[in-house]
C-alpha cells in the first residue's frame, strides 16, 4: 500500500505541518495531479481547502507540474522544478516526475487556500 509524507504549509504561524498517511486514508490521493484541491478532514484540518503544489518519489527525483502522467522521464529543462541554472540560456537533461501522484510518491506537498471563517 502507499504510504505518504504530507507537508502542509500557509498555516497562521507561518510554520508547516507533517501529516504521515498509510493505507486507506492514503487512497484519495492517488491520482491526483499538482493543482488539484483536496478536502482537508483527510490530514485532520476540518473545513480547509489544500492544494498540491508537489512532491518527489522514492528516489528523491521531484514532481513537475508541466510533465504529464506519473512516470519518471528525461526532459531538458532551462529552469524551474528540478534545475538551477547556474549560466543564462543554458539547457540540461534532467530526470523528473511527472504530476499526478502515484504509490511511487513518499512526499506530497501542499497549502492551505481556503480556511473557515
Amino acid at each position: 500500500m502507499a504510504k505518504f509524507k504530507v507537508i502542509i504549509s500557509g498555516l497562521e504561524e507561518g510554520k508547516s505541518k507533517t501529516v504521515e498517511l498509510e493505507g486507506p486514508n492514503a487512497a484519495p490521493l492517488i491520482g491526483k495531479k499538482i493543482g488539484d484541491v483536496i478536502d482537508g478532514t483527510v490530514f485532520g484540518l476540518p473545513n480547509h481547502k489544500l492544494q498540491i503544489t508537489g512532491g518527489s518519489d522514492k528516489d528523491g527525483f521531484p514532481m513537475r507540474p508541466d510533465v504529464h502522467g506519473g512516470v519518471r522521464r528525461d526532459v531538458v529543462l532551462s529552469g524551474g522544478v528540478g534545475f538551477k541554472p547556474k549560466h543564462e540560456g543554458e539547457r540540461r537533461r534532467k530526470k523528473v516526475r511527472g504530476n499526478t501522484i502515484t504509490e511511487e510518491i513518499v512526499q506530497v506537498n501542499m497549502k492551505i487556500i481556503e480556511r473557515p471563517k
